[in-house]
């Protein structure tokens, strides 16, 4: 009995502790919580509870919700986005750097949600305290610190959720930058690759007997017409389609099996090679074919003038011979009047010439314009001012028969087919004071040019004894940069003896010639001396510019450049302010302004002064 009392006494004793000592691990373990070490365990721990509804809890999520939280970026594939591995990398880029930020967040949300456990803990334990003792106003006080440190807290959570968001759209955006660069500078590499692999694949059906008709042989075959038909005229990877990278995919598995079909690299190389000399000799003979046609567009008469041509003559010859003389024939003589001269068998040509001069001109009265031609297009040239007379300007219509210099023709020195270098209109300008003997000065145009500007000045220019002024074309860099040596055999020893090789250049097309100073100096003897030099040993290339250059040998004024800008018959780059500035602009070169070669960026200056309304250019189809 006495056992069985003590045995219960025992047993009693053992629950009290356990009461007692069970409340103190509680608190041990809470208090633990407080600690770095243990702040960890116990946010897993609250993963697994479900708190009480509470008026500080319920603020605290109004508070992160009133917060506009960033939505995720949504990738849309399309068709034509072929930067697959950049946007890959972009994307892996972005989306390391958003799931850091929203750790960040979560680890900043985590801390919120512990110190708002706290301040629940700590506003049960003064709820407990205050019950005990009574005071109610000092818990109400107690609440009303503890929500206004929860919304201190708050606040600067989200004003550093804030900074993190800048900071990363600021990253996000420069790495943006930085994919959208690589990205641009392999734009063209799926095309470069499937033009590769076609390549590729004919070298292999190369290797493939004559006439064979192997499954290997159709597969690649078909491979080719797929892939030329996928690449079409595509420059860039954006211009291809998805299925295009599909057909390079089953290219490179045929691709594949023609290299274990046919292992020998050493005539794979071979056969490359002659692959690659074929494919240049093609190139160059395209080349030397694309040379020729257009020299042989640029001495050709269009359909167009030619018809132009014969309506013209006809219409000349059925006039009566009184009704064939132009007005103002008193003025063509007279030295005080500013006297131009055009030689050119053009009818289009002279009409350009003449219009944008007289159009551009202060006091045309004062212009007199002498148009020199062949027999042949003198009753074309004559019959189109009879008809578009270009108002007070006297024109003045000369044929080339009516001079005796028939014995300084040099068509038969030359040889060439080339009119431009043969004609003998184009050696007719050294002849110029024979052809007027009246005048004193006189402004020597070629046919291709175009005036935009008043000339009057350039009549007024002080030449200080010269002979020719002209622009130069001396300075290196320069589009119409010419050196002597270019076009003048300088090893000659009388030729290396009388002209220094670094001498300025100058350009025929706008000359103003001191006819005065011309005979004082006997300049035509001169060009009549080089001229028989040279038909005994090479002195100079083809042409009339050399025997310029020898003839007018420091007797020339260099005129400024904006006078006359070259190169817009050759020269697809020119500057257009140059051009616009300029007072004559010069189509030298073989693309001509009237012919179908002519370079459309150039050719509206010309074609404004052409009146293509007109019925005669329209019944032959001339058109701007």
């Amino acid at each position: 009995m006495k056992q069985s009392q003590r045995w219960q006494r025992t047993l009693i004793l053992c629950l009290l502790s356990l009461s007692v000592v069970a409340p103190l691990v509680f608190v041990s373990r809470r208090l633990k919580v407080l600690t770095p070490d243990g702040r960890r365990e116990f946010l897993d721990d609250l993963s697994s509870h479900t708190y009480r509804t509470d008026p500080l809890r319920l603020n605290a999520i109004e508070q992160e919700g009133a917060e506009e939280l960033e939505e995720p970026k949504q990738v849309v594939y399309e068709e034509k986005d072929f930067g697959s591995s950049n946007s890959y990398s972009s994307e892996k880029i972005n989306d390391s750097e958003e799931s850091r930020i929203e750790g960040y967040r979560n680890n900043l949300l985590e801390r919120n949600e512990f110190d708002h456990d706290k301040i629940q803990d700590q506003e049960a334990q003064q709820k407990g305290l205050s019950s005990m003792d009574g005071d109610k106003g000092k818990f109400n006080k107690t609440v009303t610190n503890n929500q206004n440190i929860l919304t201190h807290s708050q606040r600067m959570i989200d004003e550093n959720i804030k900074v993190t968001d800048k900071q990363s759209v600021r990253t996000a955006t420069h790495h943006h930058q930085i994919s959208r660069s690589q990205s641009r500078r392999v734009t063209i590499q799926k095309v470069e690759e499937i033009k590769d692999q076609i390549i590729r694949a004919r070298a292999y059906l190369g290797f493939a007997p004559p006439n064979s008709n192997s499954h290997l042989v159709k597969e690649l075959k078909l491979r080719i017409k797929e892939m030329e038909h996928a690449v079409g005229e595509a420059t860039k990877d954006s211009d291809l389609t998805r299925s295009a990278l599909q057909k390079m995919r089953q290219m490179e598995a045929s691709l594949s099996k023609a290299s274990r079909a046919f292992p020998d690299c050493t005539a794979m190389a071979a056969k490359l090679r002659t692959m690659n000399h074929n494919a240049e000799q093609q190139v160059r003979s395209q080349r030397d074919q694309t040379t020729f046609l257009v020299h042989l567009a640029a001495r050709t008469t269009p359909k167009g003038l030619h018809c132009l041509s014969m309506r013209l003559t006809a219409d000349y010859f059925a006039l009566r011979p009184e009704d064939r003389k132009l007005p103002n024939e008193n003025k063509i003589h007279d030295p005080k009047l500013h006297h131009y001269a055009v030689f050119s068998d053009n009818v289009l040509a002279c009409a350009v010439v003449v219009n944008s001069t007289v159009s551009n001109a202060k006091e045309q009265e004062k212009l007199v314009f002498h148009v020199v031609t062949n027999s042949l297009n003198f009753p074309a040239i004559s019959m189109w001012f009879l008809l578009n007379p270009p108002g007070k300007t006297t024109i003045h219509i000369q044929s080339i028969d009516n001079f005796e210099l028939s014995k300084f023709n040099t068509s038969n020195k030359y040889n060439s087919s080339d009119p431009r270098y043969t004609s003998e209109l184009n050696f007719l300008r050294f002849y110029l004071p024979d052809i007027f003997p009246a005048l004193n000065k006189i402004l020597l145009f070629d046919h291709d040019v175009v005036v935009q500007q008043d000339l009057s000045g350039l009549w007024k220019a002080n030449m200080n004894g010269k002979v020719n002024a002209a622009v130069g074309t001396c300075q290196e860099g320069q589009t119409s940069f010419h050196r002597m040596d270019m076009f003048i055999n300088f090893s000659d020893p009388f030729i290396a003896k009388r002209f220094d090789v670094n001498a300025c250049t100058w350009a025929f097309g706008m000359n103003l010639f001191d006819l005065q100073q011309w005979r004082r100096h006997n300049l035509t003897a001169v060009y009549h001396k080089y001229l028989q030099m040279g038909s005994k040993r090479p002195l100079w290339n083809i042409g009339s510019l050399p025997l310029g250059w020898l003839t007018f040998y420091n007797k020339t004024m260099i005129l400024d450049r904006r006078w006359h800008i070259l190169g817009l018959g050759y020269d697809s780059e020119v500057d257009r302010n140059e051009i616009e500035r300029a007072a004559v602009i010069h189509y030298d070169g073989i693309r001509k302004p009237w012919l179908d070669i002519a370079m459309g960026r150039y050719k509206g200056y010309w074609s404004k002064f052409v009146g293509f309304g007109h019925p005669i250019l329209q019944r032959c189809n001339l058109q701007a």
